[in-house]
This record gives C-alpha cells, sequence and structure tokens, in this order.
C-alpha cells in the first residue's frame, strides 16, 4: 500500500499572504463567500485585512460570525441555512480550529445529503464542496491544512471526529500578522495543540519518512519560540516562526495520524467545553510516558528536537528526559497542571473511557490501550 501525503492545493505563508489569496479566490469566478469567523475577531478588527481584501477584488460575502469554541451541530445547520439562502458560491474562514472546522463542516452540508453526524470517521465524504480558502489566525491547531474537523455533537455529548481529504481547503493561509494580539493564554494553549500534533505524529503507527522531518522541525520551533510569543505577542518573528511550526506539524500528522492524547482530550472538551490545546497539553505528558514504554527511541529523538542532550543516554533515559522537558515548556507557558484545576473530577471520567476508546485519533497511537489503562490515564491527568 502506497503513503499518501495530503496538502492543500496552495499554502500561502507570511506577511502578505491573505491579499495574495484573495487575489487566488478572484480568478476561480466566484461572486460571493460565506464568511465563517467568530463575533470576537470581528469586534478586534481581526477580520477586516480578509473583508478590505474580499472588496478589492469586487467579490460580495455574507458573514456568518457566530461560531464558538468547540462548535456545534447546530452551528453547522445555522451556517449552512445562510450560505443556502445568501446563494454563496465559495467559502473563506478566519479564525483558529473553531472558525475553519465549522466551515468544513458546512462545506461538506452544502454538497452531501444527511446530518452532519452521518460523516464522523474516516472517509465518510462523497462529494466535495465548493472553493475554500482558510485564514489561520492561531499558530496550533492547523486546521486550515488538514483533513480534520471536529464537532460537538450536543444530543450525544461527545466530539465527532471527521477525517476526510475532501476536507482539506484549496488555499491554506497564515499571516502572522493576524496573529500578533493573540492573549498570552490562547498563545500557549494553540502552541502546545502544535507541539502535541509534531509528538503524536512522529511517534505514531503510520508515521513515514516524509513526515519525520517536519514533525521534528515543528517540535524544535515550539520549543524555541513558544515562550518567546507567549511572553511578547507582538514579536512578529515568534509568531511567523510558530506559523511555520504549526504548519509542519499539520503537515505530519494530516499524513501520519494521531493518537492517544487527542483521542483522549476530545471526551472533556465535550463534556466541559474546554480549550482543545489546554487538554492536550495536560495529557501530553502523561500519554507520552505511556507510550515511551513501546516506542522509545522515538521519545528519544524527540528529547533531541526539543533541545536535550541524550548522546550519552539509552533510548529509555532519553525518553524520560523528553517528558520531562514537555512537562517544563507547558509549565513555563502557564499550562494548567491538572485537570482539577479546571473544575473536573473523578467522577467525570467513565463517561469518557468508551468513547475515548472509540475516537478515531486513536487507530494511530503506537499502542492500544485497555479501558483500564485510559481511566488510570485520566486519574494520573488531574
Amino acid at each position: 500500500m502506497s503513503f499518501a501525503l495530503k496538502m492543500p492545493k496552495l499554502c500561502l505563508m507570511g506577511v502578505g499572504a491573505i491579499e495574495d489569496a484573495v487575489n487566488e479566490l478572484s480568478q476561480q469566478g466566484i461572486e460571493k463567500v460565506l464568511l465563517v469567523t467568530d463575533h470576537t475577531l470581528t469586534e478586534l478588527g481581526i477580520v477586516d485585512p480578509v473583508i478590505n481584501a474580499l472588496k478589492n477584488n469586487k467579490i460580495n460575502y455574507s458573514l456568518f460570525d457566530q461560531v464558538t469554541p468547540n462548535p456545534t451541530v447546530t452551528l453547522v445547520n445555522q451556517g449552512l441555512e445562510q450560505y443556502q439562502q445568501e446563494q454563496c458560491k465559495g467559502f473563506v474562514a478566519v479564525g483558529g480550529g473553531s472558525p475553519i472546522d465549522c466551515a468544513k463542516a458546512i462545506r461538506i452540508m452544502s454538497t452531501n445529503p444527511g446530518s452532519i453526524t452521518d460523516y464522523e470517521g474516516v472517509n465518510q465524504v462523497k462529494n466535495t464542496g465548493a472553493y475554500f480558502v482558510a485564514v489561520n489566525t492561531t499558530a496550533g491547531t492547523a486546521a486550515e491544512m488538514t483533513s480534520n474537523s471536529v464537532i460537538t455533537d450536543e444530543n450525544a455529548q461527545k466530539k465527532m471526529v471527521i477525517i476526510d481529504d475532501k476536507q482539506i481547503p484549496d488555499i491554506a493561509v497564515n499571516d502572522p500578522t493576524l496573529m500578533l494580539d493573540l492573549p498570552a493564554s490562547v498563545t500557549a494553549s494553540t502552541g502546545m495543540d502544535a507541539l502535541t500534533h509534531a509528538i503524536e505524529a512522529y511517534v505514531s503507527a503510520g508515521q513515514h519518512t516524509l513526515t519525520d522531518p517536519t514533525a521534528l522541525e515543528a517540535i524544535r520551533l515550539v520549543h524555541q519560540w513558544l515562550p518567546i510569543a507567549v511572553k511578547d505577542g507582538k514579536n512578529l518573528e515568534a509568531r511567523d516562526k510558530l506559523a511555520c511550526a504549526e504548519y509542519l506539524a499539520g503537515m505530519a500528522f494530516n499524513s501520519a495520524g494521531l493518537g492517544l492524547v487527542h483521542a483522549m482530550a476530545h471526551q472533556p472538551g465535550a463534556t466541559h467545553n474546554l480549550a482543545h490545546g489546554v487538554c492536550n497539553a495536560i495529557l501530553l505528558p502523561i500519554v507520552s510516558e505511556y507510550n515511551a514504554q513501546y516506542v522509545p527511541e522515538r521519545f528519544c529523538n524527540v528529547a533531541a528536537a526539543l533541545g536535550g542532550n541524550v548522546t550519552n543516554l539509552s533510548a529509555a533515559e532519553g525518553a524520560q528526559q523528553c517528558i520531562n522537558m514537555i512537562r517544563s515548556l507547558s509549565s513555563q507557558v502557564g499550562i494548567p497542571h491538572g485537570f482539577s484545576e479546571l473544575g473536573i473530577k473523578e467522577q467525570d471520567i467513565p463517561q469518557w473511557i468508551d468513547k475515548a476508546l472509540a475516537d478515531p485519533c486513536l487507530g494511530c497511537n503506537p499502542h492500544q490501550p485497555t479501558a483500564d489503562e485510559v481511566y488510570h490515564l485520566y486519574s494520573e491527568a488531574l
């Protein structure tokens, strides 16, 4: 079986990427797009450069800025209704993972029947939607270039993971000027999300020669630049390097897959509406210690990418250094030490076990855990 490296048709990075992306969009003959974002980004004026670029290129838009963190089935349905009523012919999403994932789901429903809940899992989407430009405003999720989306099913109280190449945007945009005013807490959360993507991709059962270099470089960049961006949010170089890091991590996991950290993190995020990056960051060292039993040499290499000296260490010793360095970075950027700081209690855990074990991300973990092991890992994360 061949290895598939999955990418957008066009990636635009750096200052000026927004104008270049909309210029490219104007060549597609699309008269009107659904502009998907969240109200906060609209109020802060972060969407303005995109709106101005659309106006300059005489592209009409219908603004759907109702997206909230952890977007729901209801939001997808609302966006779909607006897309159809406004007779839009394309999509532009501006934001982090939530607006881009919501736009992906609306796009699926614009050309496929039923409910978005019908498309949970891997390769369930039949028809590709209209032209799609995804403008990233955080350096974390890599939603602007991946085949993944995560939508919360309010009725089932779970996050649905939809993985399908037909979700990959046509153009991925990372302009660091949009990220300059990102709060320190969001910078930390999204940066640790990117680190989780890179580490899980590198130790994944689906890793490949083509994904290893991008994963390791993403790890190196996050380690070097995340503390700087958290301390000084207006450091343009730090923002640009983190945008490169999250994109490289996306390149890796979009083809190599993720693992147990994400499978577990989706559950408290769904039931307690917690930031995805924070959930990942809390679980990352704990799950890494579990996985290091099975692929210690991989975690030893991650330690080196994090700046550790593993020259005279065994694979197991290097893996332990890796876990210690993850904990140190997480603490340095202000991530909570455990879920208990976020109001989660021991009695919340049982409802998550079966859903974590059924999560599509789990398949690429280097070892498949038992229900008891997952329960123990959640408990340790409190």
